[in-house]
């Protein structure tokens, strides 16, 4: 985690200094929910027309993961049969999953105007971090943790619905492309390891542990400008 709140401080530092520039002139800060790869939902703060229609958007995302384990990878990793899957274990009521996407994002935005009365858009693109975790409990066998983090880039675009002068609903169509890393594990007896995308067992790993490659998201919200 110091990883993520060190970037968390660093963007918003960047982005209360480029607001304070404008004295906090047009500055937006925004809520939007929708789907990345599952429920999610994202805060951003966004200060357009940095220079001429070029802005600086930064947010953080929260995504409940709806797919943290691989149906088709063996139950028990190294434990059990090849045939024995994290589905079938499921479905027999021996196993569940859950999972977590926490991602902070940079973007550098374009300002396209307005596209008919009250309708303005922006385009966005940037870096990503995403901090993303997944628990496989196989109940009395206990549970394992599977956890990375990985940096990304992503694209979008924004488009704004004025509602009053300061308040607008605001749609965010992207996709965010995440980088292969190294999956840490955790059986919650103080077993611990750190498998590198190097490692010969990486492969075994990653076809377990679900987490972002490419995503599209699709959110919906308001935003308040100041």
């Amino acid at each position: 985690m110091k990883p993520l709140l060190t970037l968390t401080l660093l963007t918003l530092a960047a982005t209360t200094a480029t607001a304070g520039a404008q004295s906090l002139s047009g500055v937006e800060l925004g809520l939007t929910g929708g789907y990345a790869g599952g429920l999610s939902g994202e805060l951003f703060v966004h200060a357009p027309n940095v220079a001429g229609p070029i802005g600086v958007k930064a947010g953080v995302a929260y995504t409940r993961a709806s797919d943290a384990i691989n149906d088709n990878s063996p139950e028990l990793p190294g434990i059990s049969g090849p045939d024995d899957t994290f589905g079938k274990a499921k479905a027999a009521g021996r196993a569940s999953e859950s999972g977590s996407h926490t991602v902070i994002s940079l973007d550098g935005t374009y300002g396209l105007g307005e596209l008919t009365p009250g309708v303005d858009a922006a385009l966005y693109g940037g870096a990503r971090y995403g901090v993303f975790r997944s628990v496989a409990d196989y109940g009395s066998n206990g549970a394992t943790t599977y956890s990375s983090n990985a940096f990304g880039i992503g694209a979008g675009v924004m488009v704004s619905y004025a509602l009053t002068g300061t308040l607008s609903l605001v749609g965010d169509l992207g996709v965010d492309h995440y980088f292969k890393s190294a999956i840490r594990t955790d059986d919650g007896n103080g077993n611990t390891d750190t498998i590198a995308t190097n490692d010969g067992s990486y492969s075994t790993f990653d076809n377990t542990f679900v987490r972002p490659g490419t995503v599209f998201k699709a959110r919906i919200g308001v935003k308040s400008t100041f």
